[in-house]
Parts: structure tokens; C-alpha cells; sequence
């Protein structure tokens, strides 16, 4: 078998697969390369060149999943490593005042997606928070796709509104130390 023609022939159909399965273009390239290694010691498994595409994508996929699994344990590792030395970790928790903020703004949130009209309040909750497709959306609510992109576009416009009325409610709240008059 002609490994140089086959690779050269298939390589840039797996690159364009890895990109999709590692998610970016390095980590594809590095993934093709190590394939390709891989591929080269092996070619006497391989029965069928015809097959050769689709192998050589199966051992690519392989290598992006031990490099993600790699990658995965990198931190741990690395934790492991600052404990036996005594290090000091530092504390990631969210400070209260974090925690306030986050509480402060999921209730805002949560208020400006209740004050919408049902029809644009159950697509934005579909769309937004359930992160349904527009033509899940649609069939769920039993509308058209056209009628649920227009009601999607309309909520979130609407959302934009109602959040950056009360942020700005709030800010001016804190700099007056006093609620906003209606």
C-alpha cells in the first residue's frame, strides 16, 4: 500500500473532521499528525485501502479522546504536585459579595422573563434556557418556524429592555442609597 497517496488523499477530510470533534484547529493539527504517526506503524493492519479514510478517522478520533482525557487530569495532576510541595491552594469559592450579585441578578432575571407575555415568555424559556433548536421550539409550541423566529426576536428584545431598565434601577438605587421613584 502507498501510505504517501493515501494520506495525502485523505488528510485533509480527517483534519476538517477533527476540527469538529477536538473543537479547534491546533488541537486538530496535533491530532493529524499523531494519527497519521499512528497510522504510518500500523498500515499492516489495514486490509482494504479503500478503507483507509475512514480508518485512519477512527484513530484520529482515538487521539483527540486521549488528548482530552489528558487534558482533563492535567489540573489534578498539577494539584497533586502543589500539595506533596506544601503549597497553599487558594480559595476559587465566590465571595459573598459575589454571591449577592449572582443572587441579585438571576432574581432580575427571573422577574424580567415572568413580566413577558405567555407566547414570548415559552419561546424565550425553550430557546434561551432550554436551548432548544427553532425547529424544536416550534414544534413544541405547535407554531410555525416563522411565527416562533418572530416571537424569539420579539422576546428578546423585549428581555434586553426589561433587564437594562431594572440594571440601570439598580445602579442608580446603590450610587443614591435610595430605591428608584415610579
Amino acid at each position: 500500500m502507498d501510505f504517501e497517496r493515501l494520506s495525502h488523499q485523505h488528510k485533509d477530510a480527517v483534519y476538517r473532521q477533527m476540527v469538529r470533534v477536538c473543537g479547534n484547529r491546533e488541537d486538530a493539527e496535533d491530532v493529524l499528525i499523531e494519527a497519521l504517526m499512528k497510522a504510518y506503524r500500523s498500515l499492516g493492519d489495514l486490509s482494504a485501502p479503500e478503507a483507509f479514510r475512514t480508518w485512519l478517522g477512527r484513530i484520529a478520533s482515538r487521539v483527540c479522546w486521549q488528548l482530552r482525557q489528558r487534558e482533563a487530569l492535567l489540573p489534578l495532576l498539577q494539584l497533586s504536585a502543589m500539595e506533596a510541595t506544601g503549597a497553599e491552594l487558594p480559595d476559587f469559592a465566590p465571595s459573598a459579595e459575589e454571591q449577592v450579585a449572582r443572587a441579585q441578578m438571576k432574581q432580575l432575571f427571573e422577574q424580567a422573563m415572568s413580566s413577558l407575555p405567555e407566547n414570548y415568555r415559552a419561546v424565550y424559556q425553550l430557546r434561551a434556557v432550554e436551548e432548544c433548536s427553532g425547529e424544536q421550539a416550534a414544534e413544541r409550541l405547535g407554531i410555525s418556524l416563522t411565527a416562533m423566529k418572530s416571537r424569539w426576536h420579539r422576546s428578546r428584545v423585549l428581555m434586553r429592555k426589561r433587564l437594562d431598565a431594572a440594571l440601570a434601577g439598580n445602579t442608580r438605587q446603590r450610587k443614591t442609597g435610595e430605591p428608584e421613584s415610579r
